[in-house]
């Protein structure tokens, strides 16, 4: 198929193009992220991946995520080439966006570069997105990868929710906010 034949349907029921293995030793970090964007798992091959599935899942705007979509093939230059993407995230605005994930280190690579490049030409002349990720800072995946786990339906009562969006004041302080819903129960003991 060519990639100007790829459609959104053409993904609906795909599977990774690799598997995904974890074992004892291995120098990078596999698995299965539980997204409450998909319902679902979505893999990754490196913590790195994880770092970048987490803002993805989080992105109210995103709708679905994919991970390894597809398997490229092109001639580039005068050689044949094949890429496997890292992610395929689909926005509510019908925005899609192919996603590969590469430590920055590895960006300054003339290889790595050109690896990257060719998927990127495909992707754009469809009229898709296309992202090198290389990380964000700390405190805000920390804080994502904290917030995350309130996303799943039923940690919290969904009438305790609105009840709390009901009583959040413009401008205020976070903590003030988050105090609020807890009336006149009392604090923690120091």
């Amino acid at each position: 198929m060519l990639v100007g034949q790829l459609r959104l349907a053409d993904f609906a029921e795909s599977a990774p193009w690799r598997d995904v293995r974890s074992a004892h030793g291995m120098t990078h970090y596999s698995g299965k992220y539980s997204s409450a964007t998909t319902g679902g798992h979505v893999v990754h091959e490196s913590r790195l991946e994880l770092a970048r599935l987490l803002p993805a899942d989080f992105d109210p705007a995103a709708r679905g995520i994919f991970a390894q979509p597809c398997r490229l093939a092109a001639r580039v230059g005068d050689r044949v080439r094949h890429h496997v993407p890292d992610f395929l995230l689909v926005m509510c605005s019908g925005t899609v966006r192919v996603v590969n994930v590469k430590p920055a280190g590895l960006l300054q690579d003339p290889e790595i570069v050109e690896a990257l490049a060719w998927p990127g030409e495909l992707f754009g002349q469809h009229g898709w997105e296309y992202e090198i990720w290389s990380g964000a800072e700390r405190v805000l995946l920390e804080n994502v990868r904290f917030l995350a786990a309130y996303r799943r339906p039923g940690v919290v009562p969904e009438a305790e929710v609105e009840q709390a969006w009901e009583q959040v004041v413009d401008g205020e302080e976070p903590a003030l906010a988050e105090r609020r819903p807890a009336g006149d129960r009392p604090r923690c003991p120091p």
